[in-house]
């Protein structure tokens, strides 16, 4: 498990990963779309960042994003869609883009997160 923090400018949230740009990655390619954005402002509340515990295994009191669709790799990432956060139903669809590849060296078909 690795905590991963994510960052709102003005309307836009980005995962906070230098690790990414100091291997040629792009910042516009850090930015969080799609639903992941709706799923940042609901978690973050009217905070502008918020860290999250994030990994492929499951964890004690994390939720989980299950893979719907993996994305033909010419768009890269997939389709994910979170259920419930912190016990509450949230019914959430997103995309994660291809650095969710860069993260976990594959497109996992479960993504358990928990906020820090």
């Amino acid at each position: 498990m690795k905590a991963y923090t994510f960052i709102k400018t003005g309307n836009e949230w980005y995962i906070d990963l230098p690790e990414y740009i100091a291997q040629g990655g792009h910042k516009g390619d850090l930015q969080m779309v799609e639903g992941a954005d709706t799923m940042l402002d609901l978690i973050a509340g009217n905070n502008n960042s918020v860290v999250l515990n994030i990994d492929a295994v499951q964890f004690e009191g994390a939720d989980v994003l299950l893979l719907t669709e993996k994305c033909d790799p010419t768009i890269g990432g997939g389709y994910y869609f979170l259920q419930t956060f912190e016990g509450q139903e949230v019914n959430i669809n997103m995309w994660l883009c291809g650095v969710t590849e860069f993260v976990f060296e594959e497109i996992p078909g479960r993504i358990f997160i928990k906020r820090n």
